[in-house]
């Protein structure tokens, strides 16, 4: 196969790549190799944006499309959420093949938006770990057009929900990809650090990465974000380690965050940020509303790992949702302040090569000879155009493979004097 006439970001002039037996075997200036002489798959990107596919770094694909399977959430809060989606377990309406056939169609409609890598978090207080089963047997069955990271999390916490410590440890040892926990709703501060070493214990035992809910919640004293700095530092795992939401953080005083950032670079903290799905639930019955979000702009600009996730499509938590990470992008920047020319220039990396160091992919990621040839053609030819027009995905190629393949939308003008130029 062969992608021609390509922009490629950090490149001048287009470029042709080539791709032999799933990964790249050459990526060189337009006309320089020859094509595949028996191949009859080419496309040709006519000067528009080739990047790696998005990843979504923070999803829960098991509770896609529950949104009113048995009420509303009338309060739009986290917490009428949690109690909601407790309320779907104990009534018996989560099934091996609901969640299936949701997380199914959810995963389709990101991949169809341009993703070609997600982490999903997967609820793991169900005593007979359907969801997580039900995510495993996905995994596999997809890998062909999208890579799925699953995550054993514990919505309803590890030490204060019955056998959440068993099964949390059960779930890791059935081959998740990462452990997470949400220590800021155990009972007790001392229990969510207790929380936190068990979680990092089990990432050591299995060789797991550490994906944490961590701080999301308005409450300026949740400081759990310094607890995983600490221990990360101190245990130095061979893994990523990734906070995710840490809306806390957008709370926190100066002189508390001019501690704390040095601390995060230290023990290469990652962040997961959800900015659509947090700017819905935060703040609310706040005066005034804050924006709930952590602080995008400080940490980029401090040099930390910044990753966007969709985080929900159509549940309690959130009820919309498409798994379109430009759409998420967007917002992101919006509330970061981040809508300059510098942040706007490398606006993709947040839903791209950010998200791929969470993921821990990194080293088979991204647009290089000898790499998987994984990627996506932007109807567009920059990062900014990308945003500014929710640019389409003309193609989508993973493992060499082409996914999908779409036209450019256009129109038929019917007014005398109405036309583009």
């Amino acid at each position: 196969m062969d992608i021609t006439n390509a922009t490629l970001k950090g490149r001048e002039g287009h470029w042709d790549i080539r791709i032999d037996d799933g990964v790249f075997g050459a990526v060189v200036p337009a006309g320089q190799h020859a094509a595949h002489a028996d191949d009859s798959e080419s496309f040709d990107a006519a000067g528009r944006l080739v990047v790696p596919p998005f990843v979504d770094a923070h999803i829960h694909l098991d509770y896609a499309g529950t949104e009113g399977l048995t009420r509303r959430n009338e309060s739009g809060t986290l917490f009428e959420a949690t109690q909601i989606r407790a309320e779907q377990k104990e009534r018996g309406l989560i099934t091996f093949d609901q969640v299936y056939d949701n997380a199914l169609a959810a995963a389709r409609l990101a991949v169809s938006k341009g993703t070609g890598f997600i982490r999903s978090q997967v609820d793991t207080t169900e005593d007979d770990l359907t969801s997580l089963k039900a995510l495993l047997q996905l995994r596999e069955d997809v890998k062909d057009w999208v890579q799925i990271q699953v995550v054993a999390f514990p919505q309803n916490t590890v030490l204060s929900y019955p056998n959440g410590r068993e099964l949390l440890e059960q779930a890791v040892a059935m081959g998740v990809d990462a452990v997470g926990g949400v220590p800021h709703l155990e009972a007790t501060r001392e229990d969510g650090v207790a929380s936190l070493e068990y979680i990092f214990d089990l990432a050591e035992k299995y060789g797991v990465a550490i994906d944490v809910h961590c701080d999301e919640i308005d409450d300026k004293q949740s400081g759990f974000i310094e607890v995983m700095a600490a221990l990360a530092s101190q245990r130095r795992l061979d893994v990523s380690v990734t906070a995710s939401h840490a809306v806390a953080m957008a709370y926190y005083a100066e002189g508390y965050m001019a501690k704390l950032v040095p601390n995060l670079l230290a023990a290469d903290i990652h962040f997961a940020i959800c900015p659509t799905e947090n700017l819905h639930l935060q703040g609310r019955n706040m005066v005034p509303a804050p924006r709930g979000v952590a602080p995008i702009k400080r940490l980029t600009e401090a040099g930390l790992n910044v990753a966007f996730g969709q985080d929900s499509i159509a549940d309690p938590f959130y009820p919309v949702g498409e798994g379109n990470l430009l759409r998420i992008l967007e917002a992101g920047l919006h509330v970061g302040h981040m809508l300059t020319g510098q942040h706007l220039d490398q606006a993709l990396d947040f839903i791209t090569t950010h998200g791929a160091r969470n993921l821990g992919i990194e080293d088979h990621y991204g647009i290089e000879e000898g790499k998987p040839a994984h990627c996506i053609v932007l109807d567009c030819t920059t990062d900014q155009e990308a945003v500014q027009h929710q640019a389409a995905v003309l193609c989508s190629v993973h493992h060499g493979r082409t996914v999908f393949t779409r036209r450019p939308e256009s129109y038929e003008t019917r007014m005398d004097g109405f036309a583009s130029s």
